[in-house]
């Protein structure tokens, strides 16, 4: 088959791959229909390369229809169309039990030090085959995979995979009150539906970015929009839009290449110059994030206020203003998204006629998978007013 490989730092190529198959009586493989790149997959092409070997099959946001299922699998059967949550969870130990599927025990990464194993996301999650491909194998299939109705376009569903439900939670996690205030850092896509989900919510929005492409879309959707650019002080914004309280919860969607913190980027570089052998452990355990976009969503919560942190970070030094987070008693709520924690919900609202959300039309690009590469390089540089790339193998 035909798959997005990883061949180096800002090198990924469309190579002929093994058919994946049936592995386990859990597994199911799937032909898939759509797949999409994520903001975290950029991550990969940058910061996170040591992890990686040339080959490795990238992607985690994927749907498609069941070719085959293990002996075990009952829920789903071949011809079901399907969307398939980018972290893999079992659904009956103990943490799945406790709703805490990015943690599951039976795909924890104990070797590693990391949680569930994901789809198409390095060696510290378990290395497994991602969905920028013609197939993909899902492990856990007798759990993982949601229904899709019948007739519903890909796009209405294929976000449930990630950042839908990335989304969902970072607000959830906000912890806004009725009425209240949240201030989202970053207007890509996880970014941008915060925002829409928020508004949904009935809660007032200010959104923080410097691209215009991304500023104007927000706007659209009714939130208030803070250029990085022609604001000098972002956080002196936001107070004075809350009487100088500040927001009643933030959400950080940027990570940990944001823009804004020249000496950490510098650092992230010098390390990405260094053999695979000697980079993985100095960024494992010694990394450092660009971390402007945390720290203003730190100084921009009111006091008890919380911030939620969806953006994905790597670092284990990084400097923190602990004393302001201490004297301010604000609440930080981090973590991968515990997707089908909220699929239930956010099904009710995808059923709804009218596309609320804005699912459908949120991609900018769709392209054919033998694209890939320019397209992985057209979002890292937003290029062409890139926001949402799908992918159709």
């Amino acid at each position: 088959m035909r798959a997005l490989t990883w061949q180096g730092k800002r090198k990924v190529s469309v190579e002929e791959v093994p058919d994946p198959r049936i592995e386990k009586p859990t597994d199911a493989v799937i032909k898939v229909t759509s797949t999409a790149i994520c903001g975290s997959d950029l991550h990969l092409y940058e910061v996170l390369g040591p992890f990686l070997k040339p080959g490795d099959v990238l992607g985690h946001e994927t749907m498609g229809v069941v070719e085959e299922v293990g002996a075990e699998v009952h829920d789903i059967k071949p011809g079901d169309r399907v969307v398939v949550p980018f972290n893999i969870s079992c659904g009956s130990c103990w943490m799945c039990s406790r709703g805490l599927f990015a943690q599951c025990e039976t795909t924890q990464n104990y070797k590693t030090g990391k949680g569930a194993s994901l789809f198409g996301y390095t060696e510290l999650y378990g290395s497994v085959p991602g969905g920028q491909a013609e197939y993909l194998r899902v492990p856990q299939a007798q759990f993982g995979p949601v229904k899709v109705p019948e007739g519903a376009a890909d796009e209405r569903y294929l976000y449930l995979s990630d950042i839908l439900p990335t989304a969902w939670q970072a607000f959830e996690y906000a912890d806004v009150p009725e009425e209240g205030t949240v201030a989202v850092f970053g207007l890509g896509p996880v970014g941008q539906l915060t925002c829409r989900i928020a508004k949904n919510a009935g809660r007032r929005v200010i959104g923080v970015d410097r691209v215009p492409e991304r500023l104007e879309l927000a706007r659209s959707y009714g939130v208030e929009v803070i250029d990085m650019e022609t604001t000098s002080d972002v956080v002196g914004a936001i107070l004075d839009l809350t009487q100088g309280r500040g927001a009643d919860g933030t959400v950080d969607a940027v990570g940990m290449e944001a823009h804004g913190s020249p000496i950490a980027k510098a650092a992230i570089g010098a390390v990405g110059l260094l053999p695979d052998a000697i980079a993985r452990p100095m960024t494992d355990k010694m990394a450092i994030d660009r971390l402007a976009a945390l720290r203003s969503s730190i100084k921009s919560v009111r006091r008890g206020g919380t911030v939620s942190v969806s953006g994905v970070y790597g670092g284990e030094v990084d400097p923190m203003p602990m004393m302001e987070i201490f004297d301010r008693g604000i609440t930080m709520r981090f973590g991968q998204c515990h997707v089908k924690r909220w699929t239930e919900e956010i099904a009710k609202v995808l059923e709804q006629g009218e596309d609320v959300l804005g699912v459908e039309t949120l991609a900018t690009h769709r392209l054919p998978l033998e694209e890939a590469p320019a397209a992985y390089e057209m979002f890292q540089k937003k290029q062409d007013g890139c926001i949402k790339v799908v992918l159709k193998p």
